[in-house]
């Protein structure tokens, strides 16, 4: 046996790997983006600590106002069920309104976050097909959302129910269960659609001016026109269709749950699509 069998091969005898296998492990995939994205919200504290303080004042919120419903607070019952004036689902949902707000906000901070600190420049040179980068930010804070307004919203009702005592209603009286997991879906639609006009508008300001004027500011407006327009455009305004789906009984001349949840889905389609356009049309 010559000395030259006992060296230690050198790095540059070793065979070489294939060129399909490290294209294979090194491709970026949706999977692998969304694995990324999820990193990156649950690394922010903010974030989280906002999405928790979100499923605080749902429940919080709920449960003060089936109190005050119910007398316990205030002394002084404003009426519940069939004869009342105020819906025992509905109240214990009271939360839903503030929260939206909260969750609206964190959505846009989600996007806007990283075009003011430029960190957007880095996310969109690792993923140079940028697509994958709006899909992956949409399904994991729309995922994380959901679950935990669910959550939110069931805790709510319940505690609500248990507080209106003999003035309560089942989570499977008709109607009740599609309006507490519709509420929780609102409440994630809401932040999808912060988290998409952030995308489009790349600006915090902007994107929280857009937000707050389609889901507060013009349907704020609509009472003071001509009856005839509110008749026929308002039920169609973004936080009117959610309305009509979180509900057990829309209210007169509302659209009906499942035309509402259609429409604002739309709204949402609508402005995930122009997001998508013109991220891959403008410069990072």
């Amino acid at each position: 046996m010559t000395s030259t069998a006992l060296e230690p091969r050198l790095l540059t005898d070793a065979p070489p790997v294939p060129v399909a296998h490290r294209r294979r492990t090194g491709r970026v995939t949706l999977a692998r983006v969304i694995h990324s994205e999820w990193i990156k919200i649950r690394s922010l504290r903010s974030t989280m600590v906002s999405l928790f303080a979100t499923f605080g004042v749902v429940v919080a919120l709920g449960l003060l106002f089936a109190a005050v419903a119910s007398g316990h607070v205030g002394g002084e019952s404003i009426g519940l069920g069939a004869g009342g004036t105020s819906d025992p689902v509905s109240a214990s949902l009271g939360g839903v309104q503030l929260a939206q707000l909260v969750i609206g906000v964190i959505g846009v901070l989600l996007v806007a976050g990283e075009y003011s600190t430029g960190m957007i420049r880095t996310t969109l040179a690792a993923v140079p097909k940028r697509l994958p980068v709006l899909w992956g930010k949409t399904i994991v804070f729309g995922a994380v959302t959901l679950a935990l307004m669910l959550v939110g919203t069931l805790a709510a009702f319940f505690g609500g129910q248990q507080i209106m005592g003999t003035h309560g209603v089942s989570l499977f009286d008709p109607g009740v269960l599609r309006a507490v997991i519709g509420a929780a879906v609102y409440l994630t639609g809401v932040g999808l659609l912060g988290l998409t006009l952030a995308a489009l508008l790349r600006g915090t300001a902007a994107a929280i001016a857009a937000l707050f004027g389609a889901m507060l500011v013009v349907p704020g407006l609509f009472p003071l026109l001509p009856s005839s327009w509110n008749d026929t455009v308002g039920p169609y305004l973004p936080s009117h269709a959610g309305e009509s789906f979180m509900s057990v009984t829309p209210s007169a001349g509302m659209l009906g749950p499942w035309a509402g949840l259609a429409v604002f889905a739309g709204y949402l389609v609508a402005a995930l699509a122009a997001a998508a356009v013109m991220l891959k049309r403008r410069d990072a």
